[in-house]
C-alpha cells in the first residue's frame, strides 16, 4: 500500500476505533447502571424472607397469635366486671393483627421491589387479605359480651372501599365506617385513640407495633424504646397486647433513624452493623 492510500485510510480506521471504544464504554456504563439496579432491588426485599417465611410457615406464630387473643378474652372478662360509666371499648390495629398482609411481602421478594405507595395500594385494591389466627373468634367473643370494637388503622382514606369491603368479605366484626378510623393527617394514632375514649371506656389496645398503644412510641430514639417499654411493663398482658411483626415496623424505622434518604446499600449496611454478636 503506498503512502497516499495509507493517509487516506487512516482517519477512517481512527474513527472506528473510537466509535468502537465510545460503544463499549456505553455498554459499560449501561451494565454497571443495571447491576446497581438489580443489586438495590434485591437488597430492597432478600432480607425480608425470613421473616416473611416465619410469618406464613411458622406453627410458633400461628401458636403466639391465638396465645395472645385468648389472653384478651381473659382481659375483657375481668374489665367489663368492673363498673364504668362509660360503655367498654377494645381497639385494634387493621394490618397484621386482624389482616395477614404478608402476601404483599412475599411479592416484593419475588419481584425484588420494595414497599412503595403504588404497590401497598395495587394489593390492597385486591381485597385478599385473610384473617389472622384467633381473630375472628376474639372479636365475636368481645361483641357477645357487650365490648364496642373500633379498628384504628393508618391505611389511607383513599382505602376505604378497600377495606371495608375485604374485612366485610371475612364476616368480621363491626366492619364499618363508624369503627374503622382512617389515617387523615398524619401517622400518629393519639387524636383517634383520644376521639374513642371521650365517648368510651378503652379497656385494651391491640396491635402489632408499640406506637399502637402510646404516642410515646413514636419517633424514637437511639434506645429504641425499649426504655419506655421497661417503664411500661405492668401495661403489657393488662392494657396492651403486643403482637409479632417481624417484616417492618417502626422498630425498623428507628434503626434507619427515621433516614428516608437511605439507599438499600446504606439501610443494609445499618442493618449488619445493628447486629450483637460475639
Amino acid at each position: 500500500m503506498n503512502m497516499k492510500k495509507l493517509f487516506v485510510l487512516l482517519p477512517f480506521a481512527v474513527i472506528i476505533m473510537v466509535t468502537g471504544c465510545g460503544e463499549k464504554q456505553q455498554e459499560k456504563k449501561e451494565t454497571k447502571k443495571e447491576t446497581k439496579v438489580i443489586t438495590e432491588n434485591k437488597l430492597s426485599a432478600d432480607h425480608l424472607i425470613l421473616a416473611t417465611l416465619w410469618y406464613q410457615k411458622s406453627a410458633e406464630m400461628q401458636a403466639l397469635y391465638i396465645q395472645s387473643y385468648n389472653w384478651a378474652k381473659r382481659i375483657i372478662d375481668e374489665k367489663i366486671s368492673k363498673k364504668s360509666a362509660k360503655k367498654p371499648a377494645v381497639i385494634l390495629d387493621i394490618d397484621e393483627t386482624v389482616l395477614d398482609n404478608s402476601p404483599f411481602e412475599a411479592n416484593c421478594i419475588a419481584t425484588g421491589m420494595g414497599y412503595s405507595s403504588e404497590s401497598w395500594n395495587e394489593w390492597s385494591a385486591m381485597m385478599k387479605a385473610t384473617p389472622l389466627p384467633g381473630t375472628i373468634d376474639f372479636l365475636n367473643y368481645a361483641k357477645s359480651k357487650g365490648v364496642e370494637i373500633f379498628y384504628i388503622t393508618n391505611r389511607k382514606t383513599a382505602e376505604k372501599e378497600w377495606t371495608l369491603t375485604n374485612m366485610q368479605q371475612l364476616n368480621i366484626p363491626s366492619a364499618d365506617t363508624a369503627h374503622i378510623l382512617f389515617r387523615t393527617d398524619g401517622s400518629g394514632k393519639e387524636p383517634r385513640r383520644k376521639m374513642v375514649a371521650e365517648k368510651f371506656d378503652v379497656i385494651l389496645l391491640i396491635g402489632d407495633n408499640l406506637a399502637d398503644f402510646s404516642e410515646l412510641y413514636e419517633n424514637r430514639d437511639d434506645q429504641l424504646a425499649k426504655n419506655i417499654v421497661e417503664k411500661d411493663k405492668d401495661k403489657f398482658g393488662t392494657e396492651y397486647i403486643i403482637l409479632p411483626n417481624p417484616m417492618y415496623g417502626e422498630w425498623e424505622n428507628a434503626l434507619y433513624k427515621y433516614n428516608k434518604d437511605l439507599t438499600e446499600q446504606q439501610k443494609d449496611s445499618i442493618r449488619r452493623n445493628a447486629l450483637i454478636g460475639y
